[in-house]
């Protein structure tokens, strides 16, 4: 479930890996800048026979490479560039797009590897802690799995004793031992996300049954086709589970943000690019916080490189470096001109004016 690096070699600018998941793609499009060389094995339209009459357009998998001009990302990964390396038939300095996708494996070369990017490839290759439940079910049928962040672990296959008459009161009866389930482990492992999958309706009848709000929040629903052997991969690729993903960083991200607007109150942290600059300059920072959208203009303005040198700095100074993403978290630190950072030590002064 997380991107896997198969060669890394950053001292020459290179990095080889293969994508895993959909999330992977995100992360890549971050990662992939104009002016990088990726190459790997890509299909492509290539003309076979001898002269124009006879000759027929074939696609062939090839390996090449190009030198990125654009970078746009909507179902795939759509990397394109002017071929720099590759096969005889394949004429260099003509226009490539690699696809990329799951199963995916690419090799990127770039000339220098910014903080920015070093913080998403770890953030996209970080193993840290994550669990949600699936419930899969239908009125016969119930499979729990626990979702980690190397897979997936069936914890319990229940069945319900429907029969031809009284179904209604016996599909009640199931519902009410399926939730008796989700709270049992809910307890046991505090989920932030709680995916909940039937076929049909089945998934709206059991929530009406639900009278917990607190398990409510967690649910997310999702749909299956069937309860079998093959359910629990089908939601995996399912675009609720992206949602779940977004949820857990979206929580944590906001927690150190709430922080953040506690300690300003506090006059234990500062905001905007001079007040920052000024608090690493004396060393006094324990954690800087960059907004993504800011990242993003900066690097389309050609200004990306005060920021970096920041992130330098406060790396430096063994200080977090916190890249905020999330959509609410980064609204809120946009407010603030999208660069903060808690201190050290608290400093005894007024509050302070926000000048970016």
């Amino acid at each position: 479930m997380h991107m896997k690096i198969l060669q890394k070699d950053l001292k020459h600018g290179f990095l080889k890996v293969k994508i895993d998941s959909s999330e992977d793609l995100w992360y890549l499009e971050s990662i992939i800048e104009q002016s990088d060389v990726v190459s790997g094995m890509t299909e492509r339209k290539i003309k076979i026979g001898g002269s124009e009459e006879k000759s027929k357009i074939s696609r062939i998998n090839v390996f090449l490479k190009i030198k990125v001009e654009k970078i746009s990302f909507e179902d795939t990964l759509r990397v394109s560039g002017i071929i720099i390396d590759g096969p005889e038939d394949v004429p260099k300095g003509e226009y490539h797009t690699f696809s990329i996708a799951e199963g995916t494996t690419i090799t990127i070369e770039k000339n220098h590897w910014t903080k920015y990017v070093l913080k998403k490839l770890e953030e996209a290759t970080k193993q840290s802690a994550f669990y949600a439940l699936i419930v899969a079910f239908d009125r016969e049928d119930a499979i729990f799995a626990l979702l980690k962040n190397n897979g997936y672990e069936v914890l319990l296959e229940i069945k319900g004793d429907v029969a031809k008459k009284g179904v209604d009161e016996k599909k009640t009866s199931f519902y009410k031992e399926i939730i008796s389930k989700m709270k049992d482990y809910d307890e046991k492992y505090s989920f932030n996300s709680i995916i909940l999958a039937s076929p049909a309706f089945w998934k709206e009848y059991l929530l009406k049954e639900l009278d917990d709000d607190v398990l409510k929040k967690k649910i997310i629903l999702a749909t299956c086709s069937s309860i079998d052997g093959g359910t629990i991969n089908e939601i995996l690729r399912r675009p609720e589970l992206a949602t779940v993903l977004e949820k857990d960083k979206s929580s944590k991200e906001l927690s150190v943000v709430d922080e953040l607007l506690n300690a300003i109150n506090n006059n234990n942290a500062a905001y905007g690019m001079r007040d920052v600059k000024s608090k690493i300059d004396s060393g006094n920072i324990s954690v800087l916080l960059v907004s993504e959208n800011l990242i993003k203009k900066a690097r389309a303005d050609k200004t990306y490189s005060q920021i970096e040198l920041l992130m330098t700095q406060a790396e430096s100074l063994n200080a977090e470096i916190r890249i905020i993403s999330s959509e609410d978290a980064a609204r809120k630190l946009d407010g603030l001109s999208g660069i903060a950072c808690l201190l050290r030590w608290k400093e005894n002064y007024g509050k302070q004016n926000y000048e970016p």
